[in-house]
């Protein structure tokens, strides 16, 4: 079981069922990183925003977060991982962990090595997820965006190295 990859299996982006026309858009990069854990690289992230800069989730969207997997992970292992990191960070409540996951199970599918997943923060709340940079699907409901997005950027992410190179921090 890669329970101890967590932080590391978190972005299960991936879309399931139906893919819809609409690629990812065009912007410009804030930081780049990579995500290591102990020998194994899981995957670059890149952060993005119209004006290549992050100030915060209201002033810098819509904002992307992009990765691409250097190992295959399971569709279950992300939703794991995702729910973990939500209990650590302590900002949503378990109801709303459990709903999210619950919804995460239609928009997210298995990865393969070299896959890329998105998620789209935009201005209204939601999250667009893109699989391969093809959308797959919308979250609505607009605490999620935060709580997401809150896994690589909130100050007390389990990713600190990470957070500083997307964000651009010295």
């Amino acid at each position: 079981m890669l329970k101890p990859y967590s932080m590391l299996l978190l972005l299960g982006l991936a879309g399931g069922v139906g893919f819809n026309a609409v690629a990812v858009p065009e912007l410009a990069t804030v930081g780049e990183g990579s995500y290591r854990y102990l020998f194994w690289q899981l995957y670059d992230a890149r952060l993005a925003t119209q004006s290549g800069q992050f100030e915060s989730y209201s002033q810098s969207t819509p904002l992307l977060l992009e990765l691409t997997y250097k190992r295959d992970i399971s569709k279950q292992e992300f939703i794991d991982a995702t729910v973990d990191e939500w209990r650590k960070l302590g900002q949503s409540s378990k109801e709303q962990q459990q709903q999210w996951a619950h919804q995460l199970q239609s928009l997210w599918q298995d990865v393969k090595e070299g896959d890329k997943l998105a998620a789209l923060l935009e201005a209204d709340g939601r999250v667009r997820f893109y699989f391969n940079g093809t959308e797959t699907g919308v979250l609505e409901d607009t605490a999620f965006g935060a709580a997401f997005f809150d896994i690589w950027l909130h100050p007390d992410t389990s990713a600190p190295k990470l957070r500083r190179q997307l964000i651009a921090a010295q």
